[in-house]
């Protein structure tokens, strides 16, 4: 929502399993908000120190707001919930590529833990550790899809 939380845990830690897996260089990985409340903040405190208890740099963020240009730009469009994606329709003009998902869509139906819901936004819940975890399981589940395209 704010591109200070969830969207930058995700940028980053997508962009550190894909280092780990030696896929650096196959993806183009951005994060941004489907509101302009936080432009230009940086990431979020106890997101960063959440980031930084797994050893992942997120040094030189600024949130920034989603723009309809970026709908052509990018092959996928992941949100971490149910909001977002209203709110990236409404942004896009709809969907008619069909490049929107949450992120744990792409964990596979039969983990009915995380399959077909949203990322809870820890702005809110103040749970950073189920934030990240469910995060790092859908970047992982994500990367496996795109690789086996």
């Amino acid at each position: 929502m704010g591109n200070i939380c969830r969207s930058p845990m995700a940028e980053f830690i997508f962009r550190h399993q894909a280092s780990l897996r030696g896929l650096s260089d196959r993806f183009e990985v951005a994060s941004a908000a489907t509101s302009d409340e936080e432009h230009g903040n940086p990431i979020y405190p106890p997101a960063r120190r959440k980031l930084q208890e797994h050893g992942i740099a997120c040094d030189g963020h600024r949130a920034r707001q989603v723009t309809a240009a970026d709908y052509d730009r990018y092959d996928l469009i992941v949100g971490m919930d149910d909001s977002n994606l209203r709110n990236l329709h409404r942004i896009f003009g709809g969907d008619p590529q069909h490049k929107l998902s949450l992120l744990l869509d792409h964990t596979t139906a039969a983990d009915s833990r995380h399959h077909g819901r949203g990322v809870a936004d820890p702005w809110y819940t103040r749970d950073f550790d189920t934030a990240y975890d469910d995060i790092a399981i859908g970047c992982s589940a994500l990367i496996d899809r795109l690789m086996a395209l």
